[in-house]
C-alpha cells in the first residue's frame, strides 16, 4: 500500500488552515500545519512533506524568505497560495523556486488540479530515462540537475522544468501553450513572455554562445526545440540528429 502523501499547509489564518486541511483529508492527503515561517521550516526539515502550500503574508519570517530557505535544500513541490495578486510578486515567487502560484480567493478544484500537476511532474522525473549527454553539459533527470565538466550548473526549479520538458523529447517542437501548462500548470497558456524571460536565463547558463543557441532553439511564433547534437566522441556522420531547424 502506497504511503499517504503529506502536504504542509503554511498560513497564519486558522480558518484557511482548517479549510485546506479538511479538503486535503477528503482527497487522500495527510495535512501538516504551520502558522509561521519559523514553524514551517522546522516542520519541513523534520517531516519532509511531499508538497507545501505556502502563504506569503506570514508574520515575522515572510513567505518568500521561507520559499528561498526551502529551496536551499529541498526540491519538493511548493505551491504558493497567496492573496497578493501583484504580477511582480508572482514573478518573484516563481523565480525564487515556487512551482506554481494560486491567488486567493480560489476554487478548491483549481487548487487541487494544480497540486496534482506539480506532484505528477516530480513523480515522473524520478522514472525518466538515463542522462542526456551533450558536448557542453549533461542533463540528469533522476537527480534533477545539469552539470558541466562535473560541476553543478545552478538552475531554479522553474528553469529546470523547462529544460526537463524539452530534453525529454529531443528534436520535437514543444509549443508555447503546452510548455506553459507543463511547467506552470493548467491555469496558464497565454503568458508567452514568461517563456522568453526564462529561456534567456537558461541559455546564459547552458549555451556556449547564448546569442546563437545550438541546444535550446526557438521556432518563431511556435515554440522551442532541444537539439542535443552529437555526444562527445561520436562521429557526426552517424549522428541521429542531422538537421537543425531555424531559430534563435
Amino acid at each position: 500500500m502506497d504511503p499517504i502523501p503529506g502536504v504542509l499547509v503554511v498560513d497564519d489564518d486558522l480558518t484557511v488552515r482548517r479549510t485546506l486541511g479538511m479538503n486535503l483529508h477528503a482527497r487522500g492527503y495527510a495535512p501538516l500545519y504551520a502558522a509561521t515561517g519559523e514553524q514551517a521550516l522546522a516542520l519541513a526539515a523534520r517531516r519532509l512533506p511531499d508538497a507545501v502550500l505556502l502563504d506569503l503574508g506570514l508574520p515575522s519570517l515572510d513567505g518568500l524568505s521561507v520559499l528561498r530557505s526551502l529551496r536551499g535544500w529541498s526540491d519538493g513541490p511548493i505551491l504558493v497560495v497567496s492573496g497578493d495578486a501583484d504580477p511582480g510578486t508572482k514573478v518573484e515567487a516563481l523565480d525564487a523556486g515556487a512551482d506554481d502560484y494560486v491567488t486567493k480567493p480560489f476554487s478548491m478544484g483549481e487548487l487541487f488540479a494544480r497540486l496534482r500537476s506539480v506532484m505528477r511532474r516530480r513523480e515522473a522525473s524520478a522514472r525518466l530515462s538515463p542522462p542526456v549527454v551533450t558536448a557542453d553539459f549533461t542533463i540528469d533527470f533522476r537527480a534533477e540537475r545539469v552539470t558541466r565538466q562535473g560541476r553543478h550548473v545552478p538552475l531554479t526549479p522553474r528553469q529546470w522544468h523547462i529544460v526537463e520538458v524539452l530534453a525529454c523529447e529531443p528534436g520535437t517542437l514543444v509549443g508555447h501553450d503546452r510548455l506553459l501548462r507543463e511547467v506552470w500548470g493548467p491555469g496558464y497558456g497565454t503568458e508567452h513572455h514568461y517563456l522568453r524571460v526564462f529561456m534567456s536565463h537558461i541559455r546564459r547558463r547552458l549555451e556556449p554562445d547564448p546569442r546563437r543557441p545550438r541546444y535550446f532553439v526557438t521556432e518563431t511564433g511556435a515554440g522551442f526545440r532541444f537539439l542535443p547534437g552529437d555526444p562527445p566522441g561520436q562521429d557526426p556522420a552517424v549522428s541521429p540528429v542531422g538537421h537543425r531547424p531555424p531559430g534563435t
